[in-house]
This record gives C-alpha cells, structure tokens and sequence, in this order.
C-alpha cells in the first residue's frame, strides 16, 4: 500500500471533505481516506497497481475538485534536488494568496452594490412603517430596473461556485454547503426574475410588490465576504510552518577540489565539508571538523545563550553561527536533517484529526441532505398551512423567505472548521516553544492526564555527572585542590574524572602537568604535581594506604547518591570532592507547576532507593519507585492505567520504549540532535521539563478552544434554523430575512477561525 497526502483544489467547506471521502472510498484500490477541510489535504492510502494520484483526481474532477499532484522529477526530466528547487517549498502559500487575492477584488467589487441594495430595501421597510416618505415613482421604477441588473452580476460573478455547486447537485446528486447557497440564492433570484417579467401576468395570483433581488445581493456578498476573511485567516493559522521553512538555508559554502564552492542546499551531499562564517546559517546536519564558535541553538532547543562548539560536536540545520568560523562535514541532508524531520512532523500533526472532530464529521457529512429536506419542508408548511391563515400570496412570499433562510443560515463551514484550525494553531504554536506533537490525538489525549511517570536520569536530573560539592581539608585554596585532581584526572577516561576536568574548564582554573601516572585498578589513580605524590580514588584506595580517615561524613553524602573522589598525600586527606548527577534547575518548579494542575508526579529509576528517594525530596515527587528495569517501568504504568489513572510518560525516547508505548501519552525529552521524534506521540526538544508544563497547558487551552469553536457553530445553527423556518412567525410574527441569516452564517466561520487564532497569543 502507497500511503500520500496530496493539496486538494476547490475545497471551501466543510461538507466538501466528506463529498471527497467517499467518492474515494468507491474508487477500487483505496483502502483508507483522512479529508481534512483545515488544511485542505486528503491523505489516502491506496494500491497503485489499481489506481493512482492522476485517476483519483479525475473521479473528483466533476464535483468541481481537483488534487494537486506534482509531476515527478523523471516526467520533468530534472534530478532530484533539481525538482525540489522548481517545486518550491511555499509554492502552495504563493497559490492561496492568488486565490485571496481574486476572493477580495471580487467582495470589494460586491460590497458598494450590496450596500446600494441594502439602502433600497431598508428604505422599502422604514417606508412600510410610515418611518420615511414613499419612494416617488421615478425613482422606484429606475431601481425597479436596476437590481435585477446588478443581482444578475452578482449571481453570475461573485455567486459562481455557489451556481456550480448547484449545477452539481443537480447532475450528480452531490450536495455541500455551495449547493445550499446556490439553490436559495437561485430560488429568490428566478422568483424576482418572473414577477419582474411577468408583473401584470401574475398580479392577480400573487403578491407582485416583494420582490428578492436584495436577497440575491447582499446574501452572496455576506458570504462571499466571510469567505474571504475565513480564508485570509487560514493563512494566518498555518504561519508556523512558514517560520520553520524560513529557517532552512537557502545555499552552503561547500570545499570541492580544494575550492570553495556556492551550492545550492539541495546539492550538498553526505561528507562533504561545509564552511560556516559568522552570522550564517547551518545549512545541514553534521560534525565540526575544524575550528570552533559560539551556535545559536534557540530554535532546537529554545534556549537563548549561544552554546560553544569546537571540533568533534554536532551542529543542526537552521541553527546560526554567532561568531568564530568552522568547518563541519555534512552527516545529514534533505529530508533527514533534524529541521526537515521537525516540519515534516508539524505538517502531519496538523493535518491529522482529533477525536473530537469525528462527531463534527459525522454531522456534517449528514448536515446538507436533512437541511435541504428541512428547507423544503418549511416551503411546503408555509403553502399548505400559511395559505390558510395568510392567503396563499403572502403564504408564498414568507415561505420563499424561510426556504432561501433555512439554505443560508445553515452552512456547516464553522462546524468543520471548528477542530481543524484550534489544531493547526495548537500544534505551530507548539513547535515554536520546542514542543512536538506527533498528532492531533495526541494533543486531546494530554489535556486529560492526571498522572506523570518521569524517569530520573536525563528528565529530572542533567544526565551526566557534574562536580557538586567540594570538601577541603587542607591549607589550599578549593581552586588549588580542583586543579590537582584535574590535573590527574584528565589522564583518565572515567567519566568521573570528566566531569572534574570539565569543572575545572568551566571555571577557568589552569591545570599542570603529571608525571609518574599510574592507574590502580578499581580504586583510583596516583601521579606527582610539582613534584608531590598524590592518590585520587575511592575509600578503598585511603583504606589500602592505612590513612586513618572518618566515612561518617562520606556515607551522609554516598546517601545522597552522590560519588566521592578522595585527594590524598601518602600521609593525609587533603579533601575530597562530591560528583552527582545534578537535578536540573528547572525541575523543581515544573513538578510543583504540574501540582498546580492537579497532576500527580511518579518518579521510575533503576537507580540505589535512598538516592531515588533523596532526589524524589528535592524536586517535590509525591511516589518514588526504584531498582526497575524497563519492563518493570512498563508493569507499574498498567497498574496505574488499573486504577483509572490517565498515565503520561515522560523519559529519553530510547530505552523507555515499551513504557513509552503503553502509556496514554509518550513524551520523550529530546536533546539536540539526538531526539527520537518517532518515538513518542509528544517529544520536548532540549530535554527541558519544563516544557512538559507547558505541553499539557497548550493542550487544555486548544481543547477549551475547540469545544468554544463547536458551541459557536452549533449554536448558529440551532438557534438559526428554526428562526429561518419560522417557527416564531405564530407567537411572536419573527421570520428571520434571508440578508441576517447570509451575515450569520458568514461571521460564524470568522468567528471559529478568529477563536483559534487566539491561541496563538495565550502563555503557556
């Protein structure tokens, strides 16, 4: 099975995702169809021995769409990176900012005509009244002649989807929201046309002094407008993944042949060495080969500092170089740059669908037929039963009203856009916080949790040992002890003994150098400075020795987990120092942020109980569970999915897996260009946890935005339709006009969209 998502032209409601899943869902060879009205692309997972992207289209062709299938590299006789540089990464921006731009000429040509019929018909109601004077006749016969003119523009012009998508219903029985506005706005269009035409004929039949030519007008304005501003801010929603392009590099400085060469980013190949000066971007994944600089890594890691880089580390596309020069070789290009892998995620994510958006889905794709049925229905109540009590005249004018009114008012548009656009908005905002989700499911699923399971190391804790206590013994300064260790230390490979040599980097303290050096296995180490025997090592090493020395003071420390490295004479302790795994800075606030929300945190370590529970105190963690493996971290996340409990994990990615899979939501902490995207549904770039707090208030706050969206639509509907059938005409003599139920319906779409967009500006 070929699985692809493909851009669909002549998408404008939420009804036309539904036309478009099942006429695929017919087509032999297509096992799955995902339409998605946000972002106006059709996933669809089909056979291609049976069919392909070409026939697909031509099945959707006659109902007015279209998919927007590339030619592929070979049709256009182009090489790989050759095709991505025509295709252009914003080429569809470039397609939907046309199509705006047609979309306002036209509403901006509308809009002085709409108010000129608005004045008219207004003028006609106040005059009913006795509010202003009677129009003389010259002036109410040469409008008389100028609506329908300007009707027949509008209709024709402006109206013309809504016009196909009742030819299309018509011919193919398909409905969506064009047809509704297309069979109202053609209904009190023919009706003017005829009384128009046939005046004196049809005088003594019916009501000849109403006619609908301002219905015509200002509905198809209204929409036509809302549809415009719906679709001027649909751009706005997907902005994030613009952002993400725009940090890609557009060319790299490539050394060819012992040259320096200008190349297009799509040109660089694995290997090859890559210049970057100060200020530019990294154009593509790799390792420093020479030279080092100062990497501004905000957009991985969203970190502000600039992190230092020198031969032997990892730089990531889209990241810039603040400073010195250096040479890197390309490890990653294209498509598996941790950049490309980043927008890539953010597209899908956007548009996959959330649970709740099945039941939007549902009722839209049922929505049109029972709304058409309701339109007609009313038509034929206001004949049979309004004819009775009205006269069947004015039975026929108020039931042409409440038919064109049920059509307009009820567009499924703000029902479909409803989930879509909170999600898109959701997801980017998500993104540009360093937080990645996988779906849209996902994103629902988080603002339920009420229990997180972290692991210790690299979540809670920094990952990697850090020098964190010094004890000195001695008449030296605690620089002047540090600086012996380091000075034996670095000998060693140990990573104790590297983070005592990275300690001492990061303090600037100067280290000398060692003679005589000796390991000793298991224990420690001996070497001279200056030329003084020292011994660096564990109690055993002291104990061999037969330097009497006090443990009481190391045990309180080894509780802590915490590992001791003793500097000793032949004679004496000169000091020891304390290396850790050091809980990071921000831990602690995030655990009491995550009590705030009502969320209970479980700590999961395979590490010794009292270090556990020791670090568990530090950061405020309500369970400590120790000594599991990673089955074992699965085992305890099924017992508190047993008690009800709706379970997040958050650990590396790699080696919490299964634990990962099992729980409600995965959330692996991500550092730099080691983050495991595909593992989990949520992956915080940089490891930081606090991004975790904000994930899950990001989440609640596109939930609270979605089901806002769907009250709204919801309620323009309920509260819509029976008003524009008239069920208030006997008690209170209310018939909604066709011209508010066209402004209801187009600012119930501005509404949703405008809704979402507010997500953007929340703080998480």
């Amino acid at each position: 099975m070929y699985i692809q998502t493909y851009k669909v032209k002549g998408m404008h409601c939420a009804s036309c995702s539904s036309v478009i899943e099942k006429t695929f869902k017919k087509v032999e060879g297509v096992q799955s169809v995902e339409v998605n009205y946000g972002t106006e692309k059709v996933k669809v997972s089909f056979d291609p021995s049976k069919t392909n992207p070409h026939n697909l289209s031509k099945h959707i062709e006659p109902l007015g769409y279209s998919l927007d299938v590339p030619a592929t590299a070979e049709e256009m006789g182009m090489s790989e990176s050759e095709h991505a540089a025509h295709l252009g990464l914003n080429q569809s921006k470039k397609e939907k900012l046309a199509e705006v731009k047609d979309m306002r000429t036209k509403v901006l040509s509308a809009i002085p005509l709409a108010i000129f019929a608005a004045i008219v018909m207004g003028w006609d109601i106040l005059a009913q009244y006795g509010a202003v004077s009677e129009m003389n006749y010259v002036v109410k016969e040469f409008f008389h002649h100028l609506l329908p003119l300007v009707a027949t523009y509008i209709l024709f012009v402006v109206g013309k989807p809504y016009l196909l998508g009742f030819y299309r219903f018509l011919r193919y029985g398909k409905a969506n929201m064009d047809t509704l506005i297309g069979i109202g706005t053609v209904a009190a269009f023919l009706y003017s046309f005829a009384i128009t035409a046939f005046e004196e004929t049809l005088r003594p039949f019916i009501n000849v002094d109403y006619q609908y030519y301002d219905v015509t007008i200002v509905v198809i304005t209204f929409i036509a407008l809302g549809k415009y501003l719906e679709a001027r801010s649909k751009i706005k929603t997907g902005d994030a993944i613009e952002k993400l392009l725009n940090l890609q590099a557009k060319t790299a400085l490539v050394i060819r042949e012992g040259k320096e060469l200008e190349i297009s980013v799509n040109d660089v190949k694995h290997g090859d060495l890559i210049i970057v000066k100060p200020g530019a971007k990294i154009p593509v994944d790799g390792i420093i080969a020479e030279g080092s600089s100062f990497v501004d890594e905000s957009m991985v890691t969203g970190e502000p500092m600039p992190v230092q880089k020198k031969i032997g580390d990892s730089v990531v596309s889209g990241t810039i170089n603040t400073s010195g020069s250096f040479t890197f070789k390309a490890t990653k290009v294209g498509s598996e740059t941790l950049l490309a892998q980043i927008i890539k995620m953010v597209e899908d994510a956007q548009g996959s669908k959330a649970p709740i958006q099945a039941l939007a889905d549902k009722i839209s794709s049922v929505f049109v037929p029972i709304v058409l049925v309701i339109a007609f229905l009313s038509l034929g109540a206001w004949l049979v039963v309004g004819s009775q009590y009205l006269g069947f005249s004015q039975a026929l004018s108020f039931g042409l009203v409440s038919f064109v009114g049920i059509l307009v008012i009820a567009c499924p548009c703000a029902l479909g856009l409803a989930t879509p656009t909170a999600i898109i908005v959701g997801v980017g905002k998500g993104a540009k916080e360093g937080i990645l989700i996988k779906d849209a499911a996902t994103l629902e699923k988080l603002h339920k949790v009420n229990t997180i399971v972290v692991d210790k190391t690299g979540t809670l804790t920094r990952g990697k040992p850090t020098l964190v206590d010094i004890q000195n013994f001695s008449n030296l300064k605690d620089d002047e002890l540090v600086s012996i260790l380091a000075s034996l230390e670095k000998k060693s490979e140990h990573p104790i003994a590297h983070a005592i040599v990275n300690y001492t980097q990061e303090k600037n303290i100067l280290m000398s150098e060692a003679s005589d050096f000796e390991g000793i296995q298991g224990k420690g180490l001996r070497g001279k400075i200056s030329g003084t025997e020292y011994f660096v090592g564990n109690a055993r090493l002291i104990s061999d020795l037969g330097i009497s020395f006090d443990t009481a003071k190391l045990d309180g420390f080894t509780s802590q987990g915490k590992t001791p490295v003793i500097l000793a004479t032949k004679e004496k302790v000169i000091g020891f120092v304390m290396v850790a795994d050091e809980v990071k800075a921000e831990s602690v606030e995030a655990v009491k942020n995550l009590h705030a929300l009502g969320i209970k945190v479980v700590m999961l370590t395979g590490d010794d109980e009292k270090a556990a529970k020791y670090i568990g105190s530090l950061v405020g963690i309500d369970d400590v569970v120790a000594h599991v493996l990673p089955q074992d971290k699965l085992e305890k996340i099924k017992e508190l999915q047993s008690q009800g409990r709706v379970v997040a994990m958050a650990g590396d990615g790699i080696n919490d897996a299964p634990a990962l899979a099992q729980a409600d939501v995965g959330i692996a902490m991500g550092t730099g260009t080691d983050v495991a995207i595909e593992s989990a549904g949520i992956t915080l770039l940089g490891g930081d946890i606090s991004k975790l707090v904000k994930a899950i208030r990001l989440s609640k706050i596109t939930m609270r935005g979605i089901k806002q969206n769907l009250f709204w639509a919801f309620i323009y509907n309920i509260i819509g339709i029976p008003l524009a059938a008239g069920a208030l005409y006997p008690i209170f003599g209310w018939l909604l006009n066709p011209v508010f139920a066209g402004f209801a319906m187009a600012m119930s779409s501005v509404s949703v969209v405008s809704n979402s967009l507010r997500i953007k500006s929340k703080k998480l």
